[in-house]
């Protein structure tokens, strides 16, 4: 007979799950594993509320697996290490992202691209090596393999740090490996947002002129002058955007609704790059002779490997990027999750776990 959520493992754990597509999350009872050998435990502390949550509360990708304890922007203080860890020890700040697991023998894990191994295992509903599912970070304790244990630096709030351990390695990974981290370089981004917002604040910090694309002119003010955006176009706009026709190394695009890519790939020079990071749940058009007529590029990322994590954490600590967030106590989760379902957030919600995460 299968083994409760409860008595699986032997380590007692509290959080909150939805348990069918309603998505609604209520208190829950289950358990994490022993502390293993190369296994880090800490106290959750922060963790940030991510789209993705969403998606996965309400089964929209199909592949939820209920119960779900959702979460994968998780920072705390470590409480356990394993005799073999070396990483990290008791008492420092750390962070636990998208992954928590990966074959580690693949090309792409020899690569220190674990996020795009065959075999990688999500740190939330998907089946861990011993076989149970594995829960995320809207709960009082982690366990993780310290391969996937992130250094959060001590310089760094914790509580806007979490959010970074998914859009901050969403938008910094793209932007290296497609050479759009160079001084002077022009660079759009679509979409102001929990992706767009960071995204801003890499780019300038890596010395980009930075101009934000949004179809909100309400927007314009909080990116020119509060992100440090150099410009502001709104896509529907036509004079706007004709003016800005071929000005554009690059475009880091992260709307996850339906747009057209026509007027952004007029936006690039010719060899430009537009990067795709949203996840439209409808395909879109893709018109193929302006790529043809500047060699320009269309491509997708998605997160980053460890060692690339750790390196922007450590990048973003160096040059103070955080995240915007709005600070919620667990019990708001369900009003926030309403609200993110609207984009009525500026810009990531973060549940202060900690001290707000009761069990009744």
């Amino acid at each position: 007979m299968a083994k409760s959520h409860e008595t699986e493992h032997p380590v007692k754990a509290f959080g909150l799950a939805a348990t069918d597509s309603s998505g609604h999350l209520s208190p829950f009872q289950f358990s994490r594993r022993a502390t293993g050998d190369e296994d880090v435990q800490f106290k959750v502390l922060y963790c940030g509320i991510c789209h993705s949550d969403l998606h996965y509360l309400k089964n929209e990708w199909g592949i939820s697996q209920y119960p779900l304890v959702p979460g994968h922007e998780i920072v705390g203080v470590v409480t356990e290490v394993g005799k073999k860890v070396e990483k990290v020890k008791v008492g420092d700040k750390v962070g636990v992202g998208c992954m928590v697991g990966s074959c580690r023998s693949c090309e792409s894990c020899k690569d220190d691209l674990e996020n795009y191994c065959p075999k990688i295992i999500p740190t939330y509903s998907a089946p861990y090596s011993d076989g149970t599912i594995t829960y995320g970070g809207y709960s009082d304790i982690m366990v993780a393999d310290e391969h996937f244990i992130v250094r959060i630096p001590e310089n760094m709030p914790l509580d806007s740090a979490a959010p970074l351990l998914c859009a901050g390695i969403t938008t910094y990974s793209p932007m290296r490996y497609f050479g759009l981290d160079k001084p002077g370089m022009h660079i759009g981004v679509v979409g102001l947002g929990g992706l767009g917002h960071v995204a801003v604040k890499f780019a300038k910090a890596f010395g980009a002129k930075v101009t934000v694309i949004s179809t909100s002119p309400n927007k314009k003010e909080e990116a020119l002058s509060n992100l440090g955006a150099d410009s502001f176009l709104i896509s529907k706009n036509d004079d706007e955007m004709q003016g800005a026709m071929g000005t554009m190394d690059g475009i880091v695009d992260t709307v996850s609704a339906y747009h057209p890519l026509m007027p952004l790939i007029g936006l690039l020079k010719a060899h430009g790059k537009l990067i795709m990071l949203g996840a439209p749940d409808k395909p879109l058009d893709l018109p193929i002779f302006p790529l043809l007529a500047g060699r320009k590029m269309i491509s997708g990322s998605g997160i980053g490997g460890m060692k690339e994590t750790q390196e922007m954490i450590d990048f973003a600590a160096k040059h103070n990027i955080k995240a915007d967030i709005e600070l919620i106590s667990a019990d708001y989760v369900n009003t926030a999750l309403e609200r993110l379902a609207k984009a009525d957030v500026k810009y990531r919600f973060v549940i202060d776990v900690a001290n707000t995460l009761k069990q009744a």
